[in-house]
């Protein structure tokens, strides 16, 4: 069933701040991996909070989950101006020194017992593809989490260019205020409902984002290249998970996707752009039922 965005971590999850070669990331960490480990990629505006509800039944399944703040994302560090370091190049490399640090003794030989399961939801995903493409043999698995081929649709397109040109004329918390009067792009819907201290919580997740990072990722949803044939190429298994309905990526684009890279398809019903945290449990179950099967 859905719950409320929270930002508190589960019981016996850690909250720390994971050093690598190319800077610190927070990381909300949690559950063995006896099974496997598991990199979380939140999507645009988003942040690692937006997996706080699949830490325990993950770690119930056997499954080490360690969810990040990509760069300039809320707790971790970045530039506020320059978006040059916002490149899908760059934040693809930082996924590959999350790992590095995360298996220090692995040296990135990509043998079996150090290899990821990568998940990307919607701008992650596109992140998540990129340092697939970058490095492979550094991964186990890819899950797209209601991310598509390329770019956004465009009406998605046109409230990305109203924010970022928002961010151009205003400071982050006018955009803030802009953005509970105004309709926001998908990434940001549902979380504007709940309570006030919801809304404390993320004014205060939204004002410690990096303009760059925000506006570099916005121009990236609405310019990023068809690369499902790439992937495919690489033969890795891939799990293309969606809600029911979609306005980012139509369900029926994401379908076609999915039978163009030969992957593993679920629909959460009842969920819709960010099943993460529309359906945890139903979706919590189709990941581990995906990632059980790879081993079978």
């Amino acid at each position: 069933m859905s719950r409320p965005f929270t930002f508190v971590p589960p019981s016996g999850a850690r909250a720390y701040r994971l050093g690598t070669a190319r800077g610190e990331f927070a990381v909300i960490d949690a559950g063995s991996p006896v099974k496997g480990t598991v990199l979380l990629l939140p999507g645009f505006t988003g942040s690692k909070e937006d997996f706080i509800s699949l830490h325990e039944p993950l770690a119930a399944a056997g499954y080490r989950t360690v969810a990040v703040d990509g760069r300039g994302q809320y707790e971790s560090p970045g530039p506020r101006e320059d978006e040059s370091p916002y490149a899908q190049g760059e934040l693809a490399q930082d996924v590959l020194a999350q790992l590095d640090a995360l298996t220090p003794s692995s040296g990135g030989s990509g043998s079996r017992g150090d290899r990821f399961h990568l998940l990307g939801h919607s701008f992650g995903g596109q992140v998540a593809r990129a340092a697939v493409l970058l490095d492979p043999a550094r991964f186990r698995s890819l899950t797209l989490v209601s991310s598509g081929p390329a770019e956004i649709s465009p009406s998605q397109q046109q409230r990305v260019k109203l924010l970022r040109d928002a961010l151009t004329v205003m400071d982050m918390a006018q955009v803030w205020e802009a953005i509970r009067a105004l309709d926001p792009p998908e990434d940001a819907e549902g979380e504007l409902d709940g309570g006030l201290d919801d809304q404390l919580e993320l004014r205060r997740r939204w004002l410690a984002n990096s303009p760059a990072q925000l506006a570099a990722a916005g121009r990236q949803l609405c310019e990023e290249p068809d690369r499902v044939a790439e992937l495919a190429a690489l033969r890795l298994p891939v799990h293309v998970l969606s809600g029911e309905s979609d306005d980012t990526w139509p369900v029926p684009l994401l379908d076609d996707m999915a039978v163009r890279l030969g992957a593993h398809r679920t629909i959460v019903h009842g969920a819709e752009h960010s099943p993460n945290t529309d359906r945890p449990a139903e979706t919590a179950e189709a990941l581990t039922a995906f990632w059980d099967g790879l081993d079978q």
